[in-house]
This record gives structure tokens, C-alpha cells and sequence, in this order.
């Protein structure tokens, strides 16, 4: 069983509900800080936080669809950057994954990189929606464009969130050379243990304080 504090030492703590306030974004904050976990991500409309104090700060770009265009997704996570995040979460246009324009989707995520300057880039594969093949391409144009992560879903999805095949299936192909975030639907415990086995160093979560408090 995985420690508390190593599963804390992974964590964004995770809020992008569309009706969330300032108050909700204070609030969390508060119940990071309280459940000592490594970061938070909020929507970039969020930016720039309020009294952070050590955790990180992550937001997203493109998201959720991913269905924007190479140039604003650019100005987005610029703008993201110089409203403080550290962090940039960008969801690949999805749509060139399938049709596999690997090509395209590597020179999307190689723009958002060039604008993050030194902020760390995630990038959202939606693995739930894709097959092996493309989850493997995908993971392999994301290292060749510069990113520091792979991560699989938006939470949005109706195919769904993260799942441990796909979990393995990223860390075997990009290594120990990037991070490997598990998002979407992790709500136990269980769950969160059975995403880091299988290969994730970070996982997104917004019932952070429920699956902390039961390990």
C-alpha cells in the first residue's frame, strides 16, 4: 500500500466544474494546503491565484475538446503562464489523432510548448477515446514536442477517464524520460493505487481529501 504522504506528493488537486466560483478556487486552495498534495489545477479564467503558498499551480488549455486552433491554444497557455501557472494541461486536438494526423497533433502540442517557456506541459490524450495504437503515437509525438507528461483524459469524456491499461501502455512507451498523469474518474483509494502501479507519477483528482483520508 502506497503511504499517504507519497499519494499527497502526487496530487493535483483538481477543480474545473464550469459553475465554479473565486470562493470554490479560495477553497480549495485552503483544503490543498490542509491535505498537503503537490499542486492544484484550476480553469485558466482562475489565474492568477491568490496566495498559493508552495503548491503549484497547473491550469488547462483547450480544454476539453481539444478542438481549437493551433495558435490560440498558443495564446492561451502563454497567457496562462504569465498569469502564474507552472503547469500548462493542453488536451491534443483528439479529432487528428483519429484521422492519424500525427504530424499535425505534434506540431499543436510543440506550439504550446514554445509558449509555456519553462512551465511544465501535460498533455491530455484522451485515451479512452483512442485506440492502443494511437495512444502509443500520441505519447511519442507529445516526447518528440518538447512535453514533461502525458496524461490521459479531461474528466470530460463521455468514453470515460483514466484506466490502468492505459496507464501502462503510456509509461511503456515514453520510459522514466516523462511524467505519466492519471485523471478522470479515480474516486477510491483502490483506484489511485492501482493507477500508480501501473505506472502513473502523478494523478488528478478532485475527491483529493476522501481518497487521502482512507488510505
Amino acid at each position: 500500500m502506497t503511504s499517504r504522504t507519497d499519494v499527497a506528493a502526487m496530487i493535483d488537486h483538481t477543480l474545473l466544474k464550469p459553475e465554479a466560483t473565486p470562493a470554490d478556487v479560495d477553497a480549495l486552495v485552503a483544503e490543498a494546503k490542509e491535505l498537503g498534495v503537490l499542486a492544484i489545477c484550476v480553469s485558466p479564467s482562475m489565474l492568477p491565484v491568490t496566495d498559493p503558498g508552495e503548491l503549484v499551480v497547473a491550469t488547462v488549455v483547450g480544454f476539453p475538446s481539444g478542438q481549437v486552433k493551433p495558435e490560440i491554444k498558443a495564446a492561451e497557455a502563454k497567457q496562462a503562464v504569465a498569469d502564474g501557472a507552472a503547469e500548462v494541461d493542453m488536451v491534443i486536438n483528439i479529432g487528428q489523432a483519429v484521422a492519424g494526423d500525427f504530424d499535425g497533433l505534434e506540431a499543436d502540442i510543440r506550439g504550446v510548448v514554445e509558449a509555456s517557456g519553462d512551465a511544465v506541459v501535460k498533455v491530455i490524450i484522451e485515451s479512452a477515446a483512442l485506440t492502443d495504437e494511437q495512444i502509443v503515437e500520441a505519447c511519442r509525438r507529445s516526447e518528440a514536442a518538447g512535453a514533461g507528461f502525458v496524461k490521459t483524459s479531461t474528466g470530460f469524456h463521455p468514453a470515460g477517464g483514466a484506466s490502468a491499461h492505459a496507464v501502462s501502455l503510456m509509461r511503456e512507451t515514453v520510459g522514466d524520460r516523462l511524467g505519466v498523469k492519471a485523471s478522470g474518474g479515480i474516486r477510491t483509494a483502490e483506484a489511485a493505487e492501482e493507477m500508480i502501479a501501473a505506472g502513473a507519477s502523478r494523478l488528478g483528482l478532485s475527491g483529493s481529501k476522501a481518497i487521502l483520508e482512507s488510505l
